[in-house]
């Protein structure tokens, strides 16, 4: 132990200060506040004293470095092979239509819900290296796996099923890296941690198509090696990145990753995991139960944001074609890079809020992302005086929706696409079987792009406030089955929101689809207030640091 010159430690706006006081702290408590005065992806041993410490200091970041590398790779490989699913589904399996390819897609979420609380309960009572190994072998066998479905002459598009099946599976790792970086940070670092991750992840969901757009120079025919069976093009590629990419990653964690624990002041704590055999300012687990209430419901504002942010990214293609008539073609292309923007613009505020924190508290940042995700989604309210533009050829074979419309409706306008040139071409505009294409005026382009800016700086917010006050709660717990849990409500938000909204925007409009959103989120706010004093942390909440 070392004096702490008249200082203890306190809490204010859900961070911590220092207080006037006297007392004796523990070595590993002054390194702790001195590592937070540094950059968290720069120096992180404490300088001075025992040189033990120092070293323990230095392997538990470069710990938490390999976990924010982890989190990126694993979001690589989902990501850099989503924009040619599609064709290579269809080239390997003629049979395989789109409802097929609306379960390849959400069998990555599915198999990351099942295997994050089996990974989260199992770090619990294992070193983490064990279920992160396993993992992301599993990854770098469902990416092989992906790159030779075309090889068997019948049910490819099942064997594409299995492979996107594993890789979930194998994302469900998720789970262990937050709950490790969650362990091996004090509560004044742990924001900060928690940012990076997402910010990493972030990175990796927005470079994964960059490396498959570099992939389609190889063409749809490639290189095809004999020895092995196997075609290299542009649909195999990007998966042989992503196994490669992962076999690198189980390399690193083999030679750099170590298991650390901290509590809540940063103090070395002891764990089934860990051995500091030469450390005197070990710990034990702090003593209390978690608040289940806060746990609960910071799951389901969790939920909620995933839920909203999915339902986001996949009406962006079907609302751009009903609104603007895009074809295909355009809108793929430009809601390709107006994603990529907002996910750049996610990345900046993932590293903004790391000091908007320090000011603020997690708590007020949550609040404000689910004000401005409120926002954004009223906005996109359809308020025009107009209508879309209906599909021509809809329009030429039916009067029953004119009628409808002239009887209801007669002030707003209808007009109509022009017929394609190419007869082969497919037709643009609102489809007339969705009967509110006659009566739901039109969203103009200005909304819909205000709305992406909104709703990209509130859903990092909420994203990142959400599972940082969740980790805080936990305390120095173990947190593998918390984190697990928390991870697989994500991973259902992002299953069941595009089930969703692709049912109730065809059947109902977008009128509907986005009024039920602002009505959940406003849902969401209330709960969020009724639970405000419960989301502090644990640390606070039994004294051990005075809020």
């Amino acid at each position: 132990s070392v004096q702490a010159k008249g200082y203890s430690l306190g809490a204010a706006a859900d961070g911590i200060q220092l207080v006037r006081s006297g007392g004796l702290w523990p070595l590993s408590v002054a390194m702790a506040l001195e590592d937070e005065r540094a950059p968290l992806l720069g120096e992180a041993a404490g300088r001075g004293g025992n040189m033990i410490e120092t070293i323990e200091q230095q392997r538990r970041w470069w710990s938490i470095r390999v976990m924010y590398l982890t989190m990126f790779l694993s979001s690589i490989s989902f990501s850099i092979v989503m924009t040619s699913i599609w064709p290579y589904l269809h080239k390997i399996d003629e049979t395989a239509d789109a409802s097929f390819l609306g379960w390849i897609i959400a069998s990555y979420s599915l198999g990351q819900m099942v295997a994050s609380p089996f990974f989260g309960l199992w770090s619990n009572y294992r070193p983490g290296r064990e279920p992160l190994l396993v993992s992301i072998s599993v990854s770098v066998a469902a990416s092989c796996l992906y790159s030779y479905v075309h090889v068997p002459t019948s049910h490819n598009k099942y064997y594409m099923l299995l492979a996107r099946t594993l890789l979930g599976i194998g994302a469900g790792n998720v789970a262990v890296v937050r709950s490790y970086v969650a362990e091996a940070t004090s509560l004044l670092e742990r924001t900060s941690a928690m940012a990076n991750i997402s910010a990493f992840q972030a990175l990796g969901f927005i470079l994964g198509p960059v490396f498959q757009a570099c992939f389609t120079m190889i063409g749809e025919k490639g290189v095809t090696l004999a020895a092995v069976d196997l075609q290299v093009n542009m649909y195999t590629a990007p998966a042989l990145l992503g196994a490669l990419l992962g076999i690198l990653n189980i390399i690193l964690i083999i030679a750099k990753f170590r298991e650390h624990r901290v509590d809540d002041l940063g103090r070395l704590c002891k764990s089934i995991n860990t051995n500091y055999e030469d450390s005197e300012d070990l710990v034990q687990d702090s003593q209390g139960s978690i608040d289940q209430v806060a746990v609960v419901a910071t799951n389901i504002l969790f939920f909620v944001i995933l839920f909203i942010f999915a339902i986001f990214e996949t009406i962006a293609t079907p609302l751009t074609m009903d609104m603007y008539a895009w074809t295909r073609t355009q809108a793929v292309f430009y809601n390709g890079i107006i994603l990529a923007a907002v996910g750049v613009e996610s990345v900046i505020v993932f590293l903004v809020v790391k000091i908007l924190s320090k000011k603020t508290g997690e708590r007020a940042l949550l609040f404000g992302g689910l004000l401005i995700i409120f926002v954004g989604f009223f906005i996109l309210l359809p308020w025009g005086k107009e209508l879309p533009k209906i599909q021509w050829a809809d329009l030429k074979n039916s009067s029953v929706p004119n009628l409808l419309h002239w009887m209801y409706y007669p002030h707003l306008q209808v007009t109509t696409t022009k017929p394609p040139s190419n007869h082969t071409m497919d037709p643009t505009g609102c489809p007339v079987e969705q009967s509110w294409c006659l009566y739901t005026p039109v969203i103009y382009l200005a909304q819909y792009l205000t709305s992406d800016i909104l709703i990209g700086l509130g859903y990092p917010l909420g994203h990142v406030m959400s599972y940082t006050l969740y980790s805080k709660i936990l305390g120095p717990k173990p947190q593998g089955v918390y984190m697990g849990w928390l991870t697989a409500s994500g991973s259902g938000a992002r299953t069941l929101g595009p089930i969703f909204v692709s049912q109730i925007y065809t059947h109902l409009g977008p009128r509907w689809a986005f009024g039920l959103i602002c009505g959940l989120v406003i849902l969401t706010t209330v709960i969020l207030g009724a639970v405000y004093r419960r989301l502090i942390p644990f640390s606070v909440r039994y004294g051990l640091i005075h809020e």
